[in-house]
């Protein structure tokens, strides 16, 4: 399977399911408690941010979730973590199952995080960014007690602004450098990334989170591709001006986000190494996974809380997360 473009630069097939799950129905997929799962591979940027998402509104209970192991083939992501290699509440091998059982001549790609309607097995989205905007807008009568607004209104043209530049230079940006097939692309994408990286930090060198002075959804989006820039992206993609650990800002900014409930807890640092260097053959063809980084640096002090900020607003961190739900021992930091 081939994911460098020979012809030079990376373009991200955004083909998405637009159906949306909204409290009013309209798209005939209206929200209900348990009706749905969540299906997601830890590996995954894009799906953690879901996962990030649906425990810190407290979404447990009326969205369940499934998980995918680390590694792929062409056909799909498969349930390999689960007895007998299926899915409990889906009862399928292949997420594939559930989108040819919408669509039987699909022909786009089987990508997570996706939302499964349980009682028929077909997929209803796929379309990550939309996603997570919905679990908080749409979903609400589900939110726990306490939970945090992540889209806030008045913030939100803000968000999407800070979102849009943050996609194309940073979360899309290492997969430009890291698929690009000729010097000119890459040198084009590292270009990018690393004078939007500069940027971030000289407005995070001035203020705790991205918009405003609360944990929002543009914050979640920038941590999951800064987790797993020094496993994977810093030498995988060839992202490799700095280390995370070595952009001063930006890392205490990664760690004091990581060592917020919710989002380092929610980290499989295995599952990501296992995926990017097992699954990318053309460009690690032999397969093997790198044994560093250490990770007991994301433990440190950041020294963030001089700047103020009150990272959930007026509501309140999320409880631990659930045994089925917790990152394997020594598959994380924490």
């Amino acid at each position: 399977m081939a994911y460098v473009n020979p012809a030079g630069e990376f373009s991200r097939d955004q083909r998405y399911i637009t159906t949306r799950i909204t409290a009013d129905g309209r798209d005939g997929y209206p929200v209900e408690a348990g009706r749905y799962r969540l299906v997601v591979s830890r590996a995954c940027p894009w799906a953690n941010r879901s996962i990030i998402v649906r425990r810190l509104l407290g979404l447990e209970d009326a969205l369940s979730m499934g998980i995918a192991g680390p590694t792929h083939d062409e056909r799909s992501w498969t349930f390999d973590l689960d007895p007998g290699g299926k899915d409990p509440v889906l009862g399928i091998e292949r997420l594939q199952e559930a989108f040819l059982a919408r669509f039987p001549d699909y022909d786009k790609g089987i990508t997570v995080p996706a939302i499964v309607d349980v009682p028929t097995g077909q997929v209803v989205t796929n379309d990550f960014a939309q996603i997570t905007i919905d679990l908080s807008l749409e979903w609400k009568q589900f939110h726990r007690e306490g939970a945090p607004d992540l889209y806030p209104e008045a913030l939100r043209e803000q968000i999407d602004k800070v979102n849009r530049l943050v996609f194309a230079d940073v979360n899309n940006g290492v997969y430009r450098a890291g698929f690009a097939g000729t010097q000119e692309a890459y040198q084009k994408a590292y270009d990018r990334l690393f004078a939007r990286l500069d940027q971030l930090s000289e407005l995070l060198s001035g203020q705790r989170y991205l918009v405003g002075d609360t944990i929002t959804e543009a914050d979640v989006r920038l941590f999951t591709t800064l987790a797993r820039f020094d496993p994977v992206y810093h030498g995988h993609f060839k992202c490799n001006r700095q280390k995370l650990s070595e952009m001063p800002v930006l890392w205490a900014y990664a760690r004091d986000l990581f060592q917020t409930p919710g989002f380092g807890d929610t980290t499989d640092f295995v599952h990501i190494k296992q995926h990017y260097y097992e699954v990318h053959r053309d460009i690690n063809p032999t397969g093997i996974v790198p044994a560093g980084p250490d990770l007991s640096n994301w433990l440190t002090e950041h020294g963030r809380e001089s700047l103020g900020g009150r990272p959930f607003g007026d509501g309140t961190p999320p409880p631990p997360p659930r045994p089925e739900e917790t990152v394997p021992a020594g598959h994380g930091a924490i």
